[in-house]
């Protein structure tokens, strides 16, 4: 049976292996690091949320506000769990958590390719905006991303 609970940074290599195993998703070499991840979770305690099905992490979401906005970061599910209701279900602790902080607006990323990522938000209610512009300023140019593809990984410098 599929549990959900707070992530910890002793998460980090479970959850990175499921990261490494998801098409698409964009990992950055700083951000997404160990310490990256830590350092956020410092910042956002009892926020992101792992799903768990015998003991092996087969969900994440990184979660965490401003004071005025709460973000979704590395939304993914392991696609052998996918359509449980696993994505649902971290979504709403994840928002839950939000709402005890008095966050009011949660946005999150999917990028434009994302077919399954993108129906996923929309099927369970969440608005595409496309009146904003979404601009990146790089302060390190070492955080260089990693996107995982269907045949190989590619790293992208920004």
């Amino acid at each position: 049976m599929v549990r959900m609970r707070y992530m910890v940074k002793e998460d980090y290599q479970e959850i990175r292996k499921l990261w490494d195993v998801i098409e698409g998703f964009r990992i950055r070499s700083l951000d997404d690091s160990l310490e990256g991840i830590g350092r956020f979770l410092e910042r956002n305690p009892n926020m992101s949320i792992v799903a768990e099905d015998e003991n092996k992490i087969v969900g994440s979401i990184l979660c965490g506000h401003d004071g005025r906005t709460g973000v979704f970061y590395h939304v993914c599910v392991d696609p052998k769990f996918r359509k449980k209701g696993i994505g649902r279900s971290m979504a709403e602790m994840a928002l839950q958590s939000l709402e005890r902080e008095k966050i009011g607006t949660v946005t999150l990323q999917a990028l434009s390719d994302n077919k399954t990522g993108n129906l996923f938000w929309e099927r369970i209610g969440w608005l595409r905006r496309s009146e904003v512009n979404y601009y990146d300023y790089i302060l390190n140019s070492k955080n260089v991303i990693h996107i995982n593809s269907a045949s190989e990984g590619k790293d992208v410098g920004e």
